[in-house]
């Protein structure tokens, strides 16, 4: 499948982690958050809401959905 947002991923769905666009700190503060390149990402069941419930590295995560369009994934399935 061909890259896209994390925005666009529904809940439920998942993805690798590809790129994050922006500025610097914005993306050094993100990868502190465990949101690095090849890295599993979930949407929650009941995250499509703003901002985005994400369930990555067996926690959870809280992204705006502002932020979530500069976050490239390649959507897979189990």
């Amino acid at each position: 499948m061909s890259p896209l947002t994390l925005d666009q991923l529904k809940p439920g769905a998942q993805g690798q982690l590809v790129a994050i666009a922006g500025a610097r700190a914005f993306r050094r503060r993100l990868m502190e958050l465990g949101l690095t390149p090849g890295v599993a990402v979930k949407v929650h069941p009941q995250g499509g809401g703003d901002p985005m419930r994400l369930l990555i590295r067996g926690g959870t995560l809280s992204v705006r959905r502002a932020d979530a369009a500069v976050i490239t994934v390649r959507p897979w399935s189990p």
